[in-house]
């Protein structure tokens, strides 16, 4: 099966990054996000349902030192709570 996501926005209330963390925190959102999915696939209620309009994701705390990285894996994990098979 193959999934394609896409996320338009992801709005990131609260948090300061640099320009230059933004692709760290990218990369890691998408690694983590595809590795969650491989190992645990979607949610059969939303599996070929098409576009939805916002997924409910778990909320999420940020540790003040948190790097861009940590900061991806941990946006992945709250979207795919709305999102993935659990």
């Amino acid at each position: 099966m193959n999934i394609r996501l896409h996320i338009e926005r992801l709005v990131l209330d609260g948090l300061q990054l640099k320009d230059s963390d933004s692709a760290a925190l990218k990369a890691s959102l998408e690694a983590e996000l595809g590795r969650l999915l491989t190992e645990s696939g979607i949610n059969s209620e939303i599996g070929g349902s098409g576009a939805l309009p916002c997924v409910d994701a778990a909320p999420m705390q940020v540790r003040r030192d948190a790097t861009p990285a940590q900061i991806g894996s941990g946006i992945a994990q709250s979207v795919f709570s709305g999102i993935g098979k659990l």
